[in-house]
């Protein structure tokens, strides 16, 4: 158990809970005070954790997809729960999930294979009309105009309109209803094209089907496998979509297990997309009272955005983080309202070993405990591993043979060493012409490097920085810090930065390696040029071996060699100042920035709500010193209220009301909290619930959470929009 002076446990909350005990499966060790970790977040008490949603972040090889199979497994196998699982990502045209799911008695649905009629007699008629407008909406989005909106809601009403094909008929040609024939037409023309896409284009065969064949719902698992489809293709939205309405509209209604359990892998792009969002959103709000768990698995929080997508990882009560890049972890910190000592744990985690958050108190770090056959069942690495294997035997093999006949260099082997070490400039009088400055390093590329840079290269720049951060990481524990094993890595993130559009970034890492290249009384340039008209350096290629012995004997040993330090030194003096200008014109920036906010600085922000059918005003007003905003809400008593909850950081203020005693006048709701902030300028967030009228006692009531600006502005933190300001009549 860690423990804490007095002096800090006011900022490492929420502090760790180790005396805490949770019912439910074994998932691993605490490695704070080595007891068992048991979590099943559907026996934990209401109190403690009101909902049982997760989110599991976590770099490559961090082991988060692997707990999450894991857990999954648990849950069948020991309190016989059901599982859907949405699988993005396999090996081998196959998702990764499958050989559990088979060895669990469950289907694997491919991509394809599952055709749904969203316009099936099975749905409601808003569930037809929302599921159409998703399927519009990833191709499409720009056709879901009101005059197209209105078209669609009149085309759902024809005859015809029992397939998707039927329902792209009724568009074409509608009939007359409240508007003519004609303007029905022209406004229903883009969504018909937009449909057209699933009954003529690419995406036919997902959705045009008479009937829908819809899979078992007494199965322990099913996986709907995407892996095969591209990522970026508007088919996983639109596949989505029909899962969704399938769990929330048949599997959940007909489902007799005794908790359900939806699973979104790789869920940034579900997330992101618009046709799916807003449908993942009303199953994280409605899983209590549906008995569903969402389990979102993702890598990064980055992936998501600033927008609504990651304000949806909000409503996850349950949290574990593998290893992350130390801004990511950062990030993570600030959503989750991890402790310091949390996030600085996070990008020094092994695999299998997580941050843990149940509720909003207890935090763990948790080391996952598998069997050898749960280890076979959610491999992932398979592929990886057998390059490794391949590897190792090429090696040997090429060691066997370089033992037997050590093989002279050939005519191409010269060509190639020509091409790979490009001379900077020519050689002066006096060397020949294949002479150089320093032992030409090994020909050996370190994968990781190229890893790392290919991913930046195709955009996935998140993980581009994870691999970065896990290699450098890696060399400096073998290495230090101050070795040539470190300093390549800043080589890489300046490459990985440039690729990603950060030029400020890639400058100012590589003045960094300059000066680090002088401090250590290296005279080589430390990273490759891609070309000699460019700057851009390739990835390092391994550490330069020790310099040989200067030859004794007869051999000649006054031969002119360049001193290459005075090109190095010169470099280096630019990039220092590059890096000086950038600095100077970065704080500029921020200067101006600051003198921005102050010049629209308030320190006061109010706005009207509406929850639950309840009018409620809430308001933060900042104090002088800037080191703390009180949150307040006031509620009319003729609006007859029967709860009002606020919450923000860690704190909260309730009251309830009671029925009025004779001759007893009613008082307005006031409520209020203090939280401290480290920037005047910086926004706070209040999360406001109501129970009107019609509230009854041991429900969830209505919930806003609202974002305010010191600045006299206020938006909604779950849909980003602006609130309207009115002067308050808070105190």
């Amino acid at each position: 158990m860690i423990r804490l002076p007095s002096s800090h446990a006011a900022i490492t909350a929420p502090l760790v809970a180790s005396d805490s005990r949770f019912l439910g499966i074994l998932i691993g060790r605490s490695l704070l005070d080595g007891r068992p970790f048991h979590l099943s977040p559907v026996l934990t008490d209401h109190a403690v954790l009101p909902s049982t949603n997760s989110l599991a972040l976590g770099g490559l090889g961090s082991g988060k997809s692997t707990t999450a199979k894991t857990r999954a497994r648990r849950e069948i196998l020991e309190h016989g729960h059901q599982y859907v699982v949405i699988d993005s990502f396999g090996e081998d045209n196959a998702g990764e999930w499958a050989p559990l799911v088979r060895s669990l008695g469950g289907q694997v649905i491919e991509a394809g294979t599952f055709t749904l009629n969203p316009v099936s007699a099975m749905f409601p008629p808003e569930v037809r009309e929302q599921l159409v407008r998703s399927l519009i909406a990833a191709v499409e989005p720009a056709a879901l105009t009101h005059q197209a909106t209105h078209a669609l809601q009149h085309a759902l009403n024809h005859p015809k309109a029992t397939s998707l094909n039927g329902l792209v008929d009724a568009l074409v040609l509608p009939e007359e209803g409240r508007w003519s024939i004609e303007k029905l037409t022209e406004w229903g023309e883009g969504a018909a094209i937009a449909l057209s896409r699933y009954t003529e284009g690419s995406l036919r065969g997902l959705f045009d089907g008479d009937t829908a064949s819809l899979p078992e719902t007494d199965l322990p698992i099913i996986s709907f496998d995407f892996s095969r489809l591209d990522r970026n293709s508007p088919a996983i939205p639109s596949l989505m979509a029909a899962v969704a309405c399938w769990a929330e509209h048949v599997w959940l209604r007909q489902s007799t297990a005794a908790h359900r359990h939806l699973v979104l892998e790789e869920a940034w792009q579900i997330l992101l997309s618009p046709a799916t969002s807003e449908l993942i959103q009303r199953l994280l709000k409605n899983s209590r009272k549906a008995g569903l768990s969402l389990d979102v698995v993702m890598h990064t929080l980055s992936d998501l955005g600033t927008g609504p997508a990651q304000d949806l990882a909000r409503l996850c009560e349950v949290a574990h983080v593998g290893r992350l890049g130390p801004e990511e972890a950062a990030l993570v910190g600030a959503l989750l309202n991890l402790p310091a000592w949390a996030v600085d744990k996070i990008p020094t985690l092994a695999p299998g070993q997580a941050v843990w958050k149940v509720g909003p108190n207890y935090v763990d770090i948790v080391q996952t405990v598998i069997s050898e056959e749960e280890a076979k069942l959610t491999d992932t690495s398979s592929r990886r591993r057998k390059a490794q294997q391949a590897l190792a035997v090429a090696i040997e093999q090429d060691t066997t043979t370089r033992a037997v006949t050590p093989a002279a260099d050939s005519d191409e082997d010269q060509d190639l060493a020509d091409d790979l070490f490009a001379k900077s400039e020519p050689s002066p009088a006096g060397c020949e012409d294949h002479e150089w400055d320093w032992e030409m390093p090994p020909n050996v590329i370190d994968s990781r490097h190229l890893a790392a840079i290919e991913a930046a290269r195709e955009g996935r720049c998140g993980e581009a920085a994870d691999l970065a951060a896990l290699g450098e990481r890696e060399d400096i524990t073998a290495h230090g810090i101050n070795s040539v094993e470190a300093l390549s890595w800043l080589s890489t993130r300046a490459t990985v930065a440039e690729l990603c559009g950060n030029l400020d970034q890639a400058m100012q890492l590589r003045a960094t390696v300059a000066r680090m290249g002088m401090d250590m009384g290296k005279d080589v340039e430390w990273f490759e040029q891609a070309a000699s008209d460019s700057t851009s350096p390739q990835w390092h290629r391994g550490p330069l071996p020790t310099e040989p012995e200067p030859p004794t004997g007869d051999l000649p040993s006054d031969k002119p060699r360049r001193r290459t330090w005075p090109y190095v030194a010169a470099i280096a003096a630019l990039a220092l100042a590059a890096g000086g200008v950038w600095q100077h014109a970065e704080d500029d920036k921020q200067a101006q920035e600051r003198q921005e906010q102050a010049a629209a600085y308030k320190g006061v922000s109010a706005t009207d709500l509406v929850i639950d059918g309840v009018q409620t005003e809430a308001r933060a007003k900042w104090s002088k010193d800037g080191q703390s905003v009180i949150l307040s809400v006031w509620v009319n008593s003729e609006e007859n209220p029967k709860l009002v909850r606020i919450d923000s950081a860690d704190q909260t203020a309730q009251e309830k009301t009671a029925p009025l005693e004779s001759g007893e006048i009613p008082m307005p709701i006031r409520l209020e909290v203090k939280v401290p902030v480290k920037d005047r300028y910086e926004p706070v967030r209040m999360s406001v619930a109501v129970g009107g009228p019609t509230w009854e006692e041991g429900s969830r009531a209505p919930r806003r959470t609202i974002e305010f600006r010191p600045d006299r502005t206020a938006v909604d933190a779950e849909t980003g929009k602006p609130l309207k300001q009115r002067e308050a009549r808070l105190l």
